[in-house]
């Protein structure tokens, strides 16, 4: 009787803890560069957070360190879910991989909350670059091997695992050069500093008008406003993707209630045709609606999927 006296307690206090939340400000902390994906996607979601939950929602960029800057800042914040994260999939599935830290394993440290996208990646190259496709860009790769360099968000992103297996499936060797974001990757890119990068889309207006080469695209489908660049696949190239979804995360101990509540608005935000559009055209496939537990569950596949790839490809510890 005693231990059903205290669970009622414990789900009343937590009733009235998701009742009273958010009482104020809620940050929400994005461990990349600006002018990403995954900043510009959070900038865009963070409105409608806002009108939905009745408080101000603030993007906080914290990158650097692999990411593991903003997650650091997360993993020390009150578990009263006014501090969340907003993570590319590859900062929390994938990096851990390549350069862990026992102190800030993202399944332990971190309880997933919703997922909202995830990046398809377009190859793009700086017009100097002697290849109009994704054949002639191989032959001068094997001809001039480790001279082409390309940009990536940081070790073990996304961009890099894929240009990693890409590199792998294709038999050349190009020259790394990790950044703190997207944002950097493409304005280097741009300016002739990096050869050819893994785009997730925000280089799609410079490609259109011609400033960036795009030579193939990294989804299951061609791109609607390129409708005449392959698919790597179409070209002969499995196993290249944009990898896991971007999503929230809150610190562990955080309410059950407040992440059921934030989970189910995130859900009603991305079912939203606007919202859909304004991701669809940054070629982001919008994630399915997952409740946290399917989400987590989620999480912990992709992880493991990584933890056999990684090494695979000549990364890891």
């Amino acid at each position: 009787m005693l231990r059903f006296m205290v669970l009622v307690l414990v789900l009343a206090a937590g009733c009235a803890h998701a009742q009273s939340w958010p009482s104020k400000a809620i940050q929400v902390i994005v461990n990349v560069a600006p002018a990403g994906t995954a900043d510009v996607t959070a900038r865009l979601l963070a409105p409608r957070l806002s009108q939905a939950l009745g408080q101000p929602v603030v993007v906080d960029n914290r990158g650097g360190g692999d990411g593991y800057v903003g997650l650091d800042a997360v993993a020390r914040a009150e578990p009263d879910g006014h501090t969340l994260l907003y993570s590319p999939g590859s900062r929390i599935m994938i990096v851990p991989h390549i350069t862990a830290r026992a102190d800030l394993d993202p399944l332990k440290v971190f309880v997933p909350v919703a997922p909202t996208g995830r990046i398809s990646l377009f190859l793009m190259t700086h017009p100097s670059v002697p290849a109009q496709d994704i054949a002639a860009l191989v032959q001068y790769a094997k001809a001039n091997p480790g001279k082409l360099n390309f940009g990536t968000p940081g070790n073990g992103t996304a961009p890099h695992i894929a240009i990693e297996v890409f590199s792998r499936e294709a038999g050349i060797k190009m020259t790394h050069i990790p950044y703190k974001g997207a944002g950097p990757v493409l304005k280097d890119l741009l300016g002739g500093q990096v050869d050819l990068a893994f785009d997730s889309g925000t280089g799609l207006p410079q490609a259109k008008a011609g400033k960036l080469h795009l030579l193939a695209v990294a989804a299951s489908a061609r791109h609607r406003d390129f409708p005449n660049v392959p698919t790597f696949e179409e070209v002969g190239f499995k196993g290249v993707d944009g990898g896991p979804h971007f999503s929230f995360y809150a610190p562990q101990r955080t309410p059950r209630a407040l992440i059921e509540r934030f989970n189910r608005e995130v859900a009603k935000i991305m079912a939203d045709p606007a919202i859909r559009e304004r991701f669809e055209a940054q070629g982001l496939e919008v994630a399915p609606p997952l409740t946290p537990d399917e989400f987590a569950t989620y999480v912990r596949g992709e992880s493991a999927r990584y933890a056999t790839l990684v090494p695979e490809i000549g990364l890891g510890k």
